[in-house]
């Protein structure tokens, strides 16, 4: 677990590092109409690291670490939470049948 949390630090400060870069690009592939421009500066996208995209950044949950069943709202996975709600530590919780 701690060794994909570390990964996903390394992720976080490679998209913080080339978020620029990789959003003016865009904006000139969007701007450009000749194909041979587009091809140079996807070519040029492509340079980068892979991992320095938004979309490789996992949310993951604070007790466990696990990507799987994530809320955003509370930063917990699924399991976390319903065991937290079978222990009565969510106030304001109701069972549902």
């Amino acid at each position: 677990m701690v060794i994909k949390g570390c990964i996903q630090k390394k992720k976080k400060k490679l998209v913080y590092k080339y978020y620029f870069i990789r959003k003016s690009l865009k904006k000139e592939l969007s701007k450009v109409k000749s194909m041979k421009e587009k091809h140079k500066i996807y070519l040029k996208i492509q340079s980068l690291p892979r991992n320095s995209a938004t979309t490789r950044i996992h949310s993951r949950c604070f007790f466990t670490g696990n990507t799987r069943s994530n809320f955003k709202y509370f930063g917990l996975s699924g399991h976390i939470i319903r065991n937290m709600f079978n222990k009565c530590l969510l106030p304001g919780t109701t069972r549902y049948s």
